[in-house]
């Protein structure tokens, strides 16, 4: 046989070989490292045999699939580890993620101090450096297996799997897992590892099962990359909205309110009023037309809609179904309300498109343990519309929702930061979805030709779709690399039919329009908590809730302070006046810790010259100017919402 290795170059074997083999025929140093291999592009287990041509690469941790198998091995011995400290912890799954690795167990929460522990006992196994070996069981054997050493979440993964299925098994010393590999040869392979935090999570993701305790960890190659990592995580526990958010006064949260409710407190309800403006003037200047529609509606209208069905379980039902005439439910979507608006007259093709916005206040039952400051809450407030058109439109208003949305994210500052997801139905699950897979092919399609012709990288994630149509998502990752979705542009081909609605055609036909569900900018709190982490507070000036303060050198100068505060805010600037017995250079730091953009130091010279001495995040200190070149400098800044680069080193200014 003839193996191709990466760099072109071929070796040829009589006999088959194991993937470790041939990394050792290649070089001792490179089976030192090896992590795992590719086989014509599939990645395998070192231990795996090949008996026929194909193409081979040997991977290692510094390749992203050599990482993961070296993480996935570590998070073995992390099980190994919490079974020798805590033997009645059962075992469930393991595996890696993007930045390490976690391993969820049934267990008691684990402390810092439990983590420690089991970290100084993976030194141990690690250092013993057994070796990992391969076994495989027919799945009843497995089953028996596993019930025999008593972990019950591993029995239930088997029974999972199909009747003829082989089931693989590698064990480390006396620790036996159920895996499908790859792994490393040996435990010795692990160099650099650290567990990071641990935290509830539901047994395969739903609020019905148990909740276990999982452990999240990390592991590099090197000691070097690890340090660099963990100082990264502390970089970015100080951008984490949830933490910054609060103290800067932006929102907070109340057990006896509930989880998931937030309360936006006056600077953080100010960014979102700011933000809701723009919109809302922004789509009117785009054609919307604005509905203002109801929180609840009866159950009648979700069963017209499909959401009853679907989407049932993510919904707030006020009243019971065999008790009550009449059951209500707060709504998780404002589509259904639109479209009664549009149906509330007859509408010809003349008429056609009709952009419908609305700020809309919705209600979703998300799961406790899902749940997260401000990015996933149970009520929350979006830039929703529905856009009503005629088929032969639909290209060119879908067109439109892109550049809207384009707009929003480049006007915030977050335009690059962003990924574009085809969200696709699920054909091998077609209960879930209504529609025919006709019409479920085509308008994935009319999406696709729709983001290549404006040149859009995406990818396609098949499952995404809701269940009446396809969508693209727009996505941002938060500063722990969670990925959500910040701004949703559908494609309904369907919906329109089961809720009867239609216009007049030329012809003075009854045609069924299509309709496009999306967000301009998305859920305000998901933004507001994205543009904290992106700025660490330090927002640009027009989204500031305080963009201006007035500080007097000293008492004497408060009232022209007062005189500067009050022009400032008959301009519209958001300004407040510091008007403590304190020292200008306590002022001003203070000034600076609540990240305010601008700060205008008053005294004996600005007063009799009728100056102000400017001081900013963006330049630090811009010497004096006039009351009225200032205000126009910012307003401007305002009006165009201008993104300043902020200054490094602004104490050296």
């Amino acid at each position: 046989m003839k193996i191709t290795l990466k760099d072109g170059s071929v070796k040829e074997y009589a006999e088959k070989k194991s993937v470790y083999e041939i990394a050792l025929d290649i070089s001792e140093g490179l089976a030192r490292v090896a992590c795992c291999g590719s086989v014509n592009g599939k990645v395998v287990d070192l231990r795996e045999e090949i008996d026929y041509d194909c193409e081979l690469s040997i991977l290692t941790a510094n390749d992203k699939e050599g990482l993961a198998t070296l993480r996935h091995t570590t998070s073995h011995v992390m099980a190994e580890a919490v079974q020798r400290l805590f033997p009645d912890a059962k075992v469930t799954i393991g595996p890696s993620i993007e930045n390490g690795f976690y391993y969820d167990f049934d267990h008691a929460p684990f402390s810092r101090e439990d983590l420690d522990a089991i970290e100084a006992e993976m030194k141990k196994i690690i250092k013993a450096g057994a070796k990992l070996e391969k076994f495989t069981m027919p799945r009843e054997e497995a089953i028996k297996f596993m019930e025999e050493k008593g972990e019950p979440y591993k029995v239930e993964l088997i029974r999972d799997l199909p009747e003829d299925a082989v089931i693989s098994f590698y064990s480390q010393g006396d620790f036996v897992d159920l895996c499908a590999g790859p792994h490393l040869m040996s435990t010795k392979g692990i160099k650099a590892f650290k567990l990071i935090s641990s935290s509830g999570a539901y047994w395969r993701g739903k609020s019905e099962n148990a909740m276990l305790q999982r452990i999240y960890g990390t592991a590099f190659n090197k000691k070097e990359e690890l340090e660099e990592y963990l100082a990264y995580l502390e970089n970015i526990k100080t951008r984490d909205h949830n933490r910054l958010g609060r103290e800067m006064e932006l929102f907070t949260t109340v057990d006896v309110i509930g989880q998931g409710l937030p309360l936006l407190m006056p600077k953080g309800a100010k960014m979102i009023q700011t933000m809701q403006r723009w919109i809302e003037d922004e789509e009117e200047k785009r054609g919307y037309v604005r509905t203002k529609t109801p929180l609840m509606a009866k159950s009648d209208l979700y069963r017209i809609s499909g959401h009853w069905d679907h989407y049932k379980e993510g919904m707030f039902v006020l009243g019971d179904e065999e008790k009550d005439k009449e059951v209500f439910a707060l709504r998780p979507m404002t589509c259904p309300f639109q479209y009664y608006v549009y149906k509330a007259s007859q509408k010809s093709y003349r008429d056609l498109p009709i952009r419908y916005g609305e700020t809309s206040t919705l209600f979703r039952n998300e799961d406790s343990g899902e749940m997260h400051g401000l990015t996933r809450v149970r009520q929350f407030t979006i830039s929703e519309g529905h856009l009503v058109v005629r088929p032969d439109q639909m290209v060119e208003e879908f067109k439109g929702c892109l550049a809207l949305a384009k707009y929003c994210l480049d006007t915030l500052g977050v335009g690059d930061d962003v990924t574009y997801r085809l969200s696709k139905w699920d054909p091998n699950n077609k209960e879930k979805y209504v529609g025919s897979e006709e019409v479920w092919e085509e308008t994935q399609q009319n999406i696709r030709n729709v983001l290549n012709e404006l040149e859009i990288p995406f990818y396609e994630g098949e499952g995404e779709a809701a269940f009446y149509g396809p969508k693209v998502d727009i996505q941002a990752k938060n500063v722990y690399g969670k990925e959500d979705t910040m701004i949703t542009i559908q494609w309904d081909a369907v919906l329109a039919e089961q809720f009867d609605m239609y216009y007049i055609d030329q012809n003075g036909d009854k045609v069924r329009p299509y309709i496009i569900h999306r967000t301009s900018m998305g859920c305000y709190e998901r933004t507001l908590a994205w543009l904290i982490e992106k700025y660490e507070g330090k927002f640009p000036t027009w989204l500031c809730p305080e963009q201006v303060r007035v500080l007097p050198i000293s008492e004497k100068y408060s009232d022209y302070a007062k005189q500067v505060e009050a022009q400032l805010k008959d301009n519209g600037i958001l300004a407040t006046m510091d008007n403590r017995s304190e020292k200008i250079g306590f002022k001003i730091r203070e000034a600076r810790l609540h990240k305010v953009p601008y700060m205008l130091v008053v005294g004996q010279k600005e007063e009799e010259d009728g100056l102000v001495s400017v001081r900013s995040r963006f330049a630090g200190d811009e010497g004096q100017k006039t009351l009225d070149e200032f205000i126009d400098q910012i307003s401007k800044e305002i009006r165009t919402k201008e993104i300043r680069k902020e200054v490094e080193n602004l104490s050296e200014k």
